[in-house]
């Protein structure tokens, strides 16, 4: 049936795809329960979705859905590193501004990021000057600078 005979409240607006890094999908072990997490429930709110015949609810719920089983299948569960004197994926970095101020990072995965709570993404600016850097060494941070001053 041609879409021109179809009620305008039964039409259902196709939703774009939800994008996928081109990164490795790397994850710490809290990363991979938070996907394992969002897979489930998704599950669950398709399954309900299809019972109540929710259209866009299903639509919603299938591309999610279908963007999490995939980070899924790619993640690559990274262990945090003990004892290293160099930032890699997983280390807990504190950095001291110019400014004064002193902030802690976690380097996670880019689905686990969460700057606010002190979690970035290691695709992100910051976690790639921090990348193989040491305690003492400077690296650029926003408009200013800032020493790593700790690696856990």
């Amino acid at each position: 049936m041609s879409r021109a005979f179809v009620k305008e409240s039964d039409a259902v607006e196709e939703l774009p795809e939800k994008l996928v890094s081109e990164h490795r999908n790397l994850v710490t072990p809290e990363g991979l329960a938070h996907i394992e997490a969002e897979v489930g429930r998704l599950q669950a709110e398709l399954a309900e979705a299809q019972r109540s015949g929710d259209r866009d609810a299903i639509q919603r719920a299938s591309r999610d859905f279908r963007y999490w089983n995939q980070r899924l299948g790619s993640a690559e569960v990274q262990n945090p590193p003990t004892g290293s004197s160099v930032v890699s994926f997983g280390s807990l970095v504190t950095l001291e501004r110019d400014d004064g101020r002193v902030q802690k990072y976690r380097l996670v995965g880019e689905d686990e990021s969460n700057p606010a709570k002190g979690k970035i993404s290691y695709t992100s600016p910051l976690a790639q000057a921090l990348m193989e850097k040491s305690v003492g060494d400077v690296v650029q941070a926003g408009t200013g600078e800032a020493e790593i001053v700790k690696i856990e």
